[in-house]
């Protein structure tokens, strides 16, 4: 897997998973909407740790900067 997530989108996915679980863990979300927003937060953190994200390859998002056109078999 080729990263495809640049290093400010990598940030901002992550705080925003960390201030989800902030939220989930002082139950300020609860109900069906805690389950969906932890859902998010996992795909998030998993995203942001990784570099690499699966809807952005399949929408064919890159916003990592040293993507090079020609590597790409």
């Amino acid at each position: 897997m080729k990263r495809n997530i640049g290093s400010v989108d990598r940030v901002i996915r992550f705080f925003t998973a960390v201030a989800i679980g902030f939220l989930y863990y002082t139950d300020t979300v609860k109900g069906n909407f805690s389950i969906a927003a932890i859902a998010v937060a996992v795909f998030l953190l998993l995203t942001s740790l990784s570099g690499f994200c699966l809807i952005y390859a399949l929408l064919g998002i890159n916003t990592c900067p040293n993507y090079n056109q020609s590597d790409e078999s």
